[in-house]
């Protein structure tokens, strides 16, 4: 493992808007911080918003469900100035679930009240914490283009009624923040990498091909501290043939860093 003076390298790669608490959060546990967003998000409005938005108003969505921590300025971002206040109030006659802490801290800045969250952060960790209770209701998902389609499947074998729109997507960003960290991953400065969703995985593979290859950066990778935030990640690095060291029981970027620095 290579780091610069005695913190660990972490390469942070997550979107721009988290990019500022991130590096704090890395720096107060000891890290010395590479941010570089290798997954951007961008807001998109599919045909199933409109229906969506008039079944939460109308009262006929049993339950809301927010896969993240944007899920609702995406949505909001959406809806007409003067009807974002009855969607909220909407949204506090039904069941609201966020997939975790970070994401019921969001909704509750709007004002909105959280029925719960589930045990563990994940979309399984939310089927199991419905199904008993779902069966013939009717739910509503706003969440990510690329979305785990293990909610939307466990769901319906739980016999519930489920309706998604998809309202943000993720792109790869491109840019000198992206050149600059790619020139430490291949001279080795970075001794952790972090990675927080299976998009950016693909792209960091994506940008290693194009800065080096997927060979040298697979075994850089493998000379490092890997961490996944939750299995489908593990499965997708894996995938390209890197050893993942460190896959937390609690899918949160703070659980991710304590867990590495239970393995340094």
């Amino acid at each position: 493992m290579v780091s610069l003076g005695k913190k660990p390298v972490l390469a942070i790669m997550r979107p721009e808007v988290y990019i500022k608490r991130s590096v704090e959060l890395a720096e107060s546990l000891g890290f010395e911080p590479v941010a570089a967003p290798m997954v951007e998000l961008a807001s998109m409005r599919d045909d199933e918003f409109d229906p969506f938005l008039e079944r939460v108003l109308s009262g006929k969505s049993d339950y809301v469900i927010i896969t993240s921590a944007n899920g609702m300025d995406f949505t909001l971002d959406k809806i007409p100035d003067d009807r974002k206040q009855d969607f909220i109030d909407a949204l506090n006659s039904t069941n609201v679930i966020a997939i975790g802490p970070t994401t019921s801290k969001s909704l509750e800045d709007f004002g909105i009240n959280i029925m719960g969250i589930p045990g563990v952060y994940s979309s399984e960790g939310i089927v199991d914490y419905l199904c008993g209770s779902v069966k013939g209701k009717v739910i509503d998902m706003a969440r990510s283009y690329y979305g785990s389609q293990l909610l939307n499947e466990g769901l319906l074998k739980c016999g519930a009624i489920v309706h998604e729109t998809q309202i943000y997507t993720i792109v790869r960003p491109e840019g000198e923040k992206q050149s600059q960290f790619m020139g430490d991953v291949f001279d080795k400065r970075i001794s952790v990498f972090a990675f927080t969703s299976s998009m950016m995985v693909h792209n960091f593979f994506e940008y290693a091909k194009e800065f080096g290859s997927e060979a040298d950066a697979v075994s850089i990778l493998n000379d490092s501290v890997v961490a996944a935030i939750g299995k489908p990640t593990a499965k997708v690095l894996k995938s390209y043939g890197v050893e993942v060291s460190v896959t937390p029981g609690k899918f949160t970027f703070e659980e991710v860093l304590k867990k590495v620095l239970d393995v340094l």
